[in-house]
């Protein structure tokens, strides 16, 4: 007889993407079969009501927590490094608003308000100022994200500045502890996908595949325009040389791995050993390696930035110039503090809806299809953000190579 640690075991130790898969299988099959059974559906409806109620508390200290840990007195490298880090996932942003702009797409969501598109660049900045300074108890309560990333910012340079040590660690290990509920969450994914998509399949038939087919063309697509042109050029901006043997050695040895890993942090020890095959310096890689895995995300500024839209142009929401800048910008800092867990960026996205007054419950229904494509979306995504380590890395030292001679 099978415990119930065992199936427990056995639930956790199959891939998660089959599961979701399996998932989305059976979810479809019943909405064609049964579409009367609303009880079915009510399991999506869960996943999405624990995802709302977990993501502010996990943004919020992962923010802290990482600027809280955040080194000083580094090196010219270093600050080569950190630069391209950010520099490459706010490219990543822009890259994503203007292939959405280009190619709009949208969603099937359930509930939705009447939207109303931001105003002026005033009204833009009026509205993200009172965000921002909301209590920061009810930013976290009512999923206020704009307030939340604002006041964990100055808590966490707070902390940096008057903390010990040991405080810091504590913080740090809070903000491992909220991760860890969320990996338990995202492991019943797989029923609420069930759900989701039996939801979905009942209202409109198969034709939403379609949809979702789409909105994972834009996806994919960015993120290889991105890792195949964005960050070769930025590569030949600081090292004048041909980026793309380097490019190459980084996709095939980190990024292909990466791929079915879906863990940059998973894929650490390997990027260190192509690092080291590369001849760099290993003081330096030791440290802008893991650096990498938690701040340069430009497959999750993507993801964000892209999904964000999509809600928007599914609630008729116009999107002007200043509102798709400021959504560049929250989606990069949004990227580099997003969960070491797998679709942990998805978690971000009610964040960046927040800019446009997108509810929360909406919000999170887009994480649901996130999820439901995120089988190939997060793969892509990992594959972009860890082989970027490796590549940002080698470009850093190259270029203080340069400057050198």
């Amino acid at each position: 007889m099978i415990t119930f640690t065992a199936l427990i075991k056995k639930w956790t130790g199959t891939s998660l993407v089959l599961r979701i898969l399996c998932g989305l299988v059976i979810g479809a099959v019943l909405g064609l079969a049964v579409p009367g059974q609303q009880w079915i559906g009510i399991l999506g409806k869960v996943f999405v009501s624990a995802l709302k109620a977990i993501a502010p508390v996990l943004v919020a200290v992962l923010v802290m927590s990482a600027i809280s840990k955040a080194g000083g007195g580094l090196g010219p490298r270093f600050r080569t490094v950190i630069s391209l880090y950010l520099m490459t996932t706010f490219s990543a942003a822009l890259t994503a608003v203007a292939a959405s702009f280009i190619f709009p797409v949208t969603m099937r969501l359930q509930d939705l308000p009447p939207g109303d598109s931001p105003g002026g660049l005033s009204d833009v900045f009026s509205g993200l100022f009172i965000n921002m300074v909301t209590n920061p108890l009810a930013s976290v309560s009512t999923g206020n994200y704009i307030g939340i990333l604002f006041w964990s910012v100055l808590v966490g340079f707070a902390l940096k500045l008057t903390a010990s040590q040991t405080t810091i660690k504590v913080v740090s290990d809070f903000a491992g502890v909220v991760s860890k509920i969320v990996t338990w969450v995202i492991q019943f994914a797989p029923f609420g996908i069930l759900g989701l998509v039996f939801s979905s399949v009942s209202e409109g038939g198969l034709g939403i595949f379609a949809d979702y087919g789409k909105l994972l063309s834009l996806l994919v697509g960015c993120m290889l325009f991105v890792s195949l042109v964005v960050n070769p050029l930025i590569s030949f901006l600081h090292t004048r040389r041909n980026p793309y043997p380097l490019l190459w050695e980084c996709l095939k040895e980190s990024g292909l791995n990466a791929f079915f890993t879906r863990s940059s942090a998973a894929n650490i020890p390997i990027n260190m050993a192509l690092c080291q095959k590369l001849g760099l310096d290993r003081e330096f890689y030791s440290v802008s390696i893991p650096l990498g895995s938690i701040i340069n995300m430009n497959g999750a500024a993507v993801t964000i930035t892209v999904l964000s839209l999509s809600v928007a142009n599914t609630m008729g929401i116009h999107v002007g110039f200043a509102s798709a800048l400021l959504l560049s910008i929250i989606s990069t800092l949004g990227a580099c503090g997003a969960s070491g867990v797998a679709g942990g960026s998805l978690l971000l996205v009610p964040m960046a809806c927040s800019l446009f007054g997108i509810p929360a419950d909406v919000a999170m229904q887009a994480v649901g299809v996130g999820f439901i494509i995120g089988v190939v979306q997060d793969s892509v995504e990992t594959a972009l953000n860890s082989s970027g380590d490796v590549f940002f890395t080698a470009t850093a030292e190259y270029c203080d190579r340069r400057k050198k001679k």
